[in-house]
């Protein structure tokens, strides 16, 4: 079966946008290597990964159904912020966005009654939802810590052990 035309077109649309957030959190992942955060850096150079292949899960769920992909220029992203905590705040609500925009995808799907894209569209509500904790998760951890000091530190350590996992394929 064909997607209908909106459905199509906000698939693409969220494809994009998550290339779009990829290369956000590749540019925060850059700032802070050069501040000297490793471990900073290293979850945001996750969170880019992360990006990319929900991307790719919505690239290849369109090609399935017998749809286009349209990829289109990825919109400059930012490259300065003041500190660690403007750039948590940032994703944060950059993460909220993104729900926003995934909850409009399955409005779309749940309209035209492609009851097989809200389906697939329910992995993204959840992991949304995972996204949005773990940068409060952060947040929180900073405004104990403050912005300097040992706590900083440890917290760079810390968030130095993530790695990547794909779980769009686990799905």
């Amino acid at each position: 079966m064909r997607f209908k035309k909106s459905v199509e077109e906000i698939l693409n649309k969220q494809i994009n946008a998550e290339f779009w957030s990829a290369y956000l959190y590749l540019s925060m992942s850059s700032y802070l290597a050069q501040k000297g955060y490793s471990g900073f850096a290293n979850w945001m150079r996750v969170q880019y990964q992360e990006e990319i292949s929900h991307a790719l899960k919505i690239f290849d769920y369109v090609l399935s159904r017998g749809g286009d992909v349209k990829l289109t220029p990825i919109d400059k992203v930012e490259t300065e912020w003041k500190d660690i905590n403007e750039i948590f705040q940032s994703t944060y609500d950059h993460e909220c966005l993104v729900t926003d925009m995934i909850h409009e995808c399955y409005e779309v799907a749940v309209k035209e009654r492609d009851h097989a894209t809200a389906n697939m569209l329910n992995w993204f509500i959840d992991e949304q939802a995972e996204e949005e904790e773990a940068a409060m998760e952060i947040i929180d951890k900073l405004k104990i810590i403050g912005s300097k000091g040992s706590g900083l530190y440890m917290l760079d350590r810390e968030l130095a052990s993530r790695t990547f996992t794909d779980e769009t394929q686990e799905a």
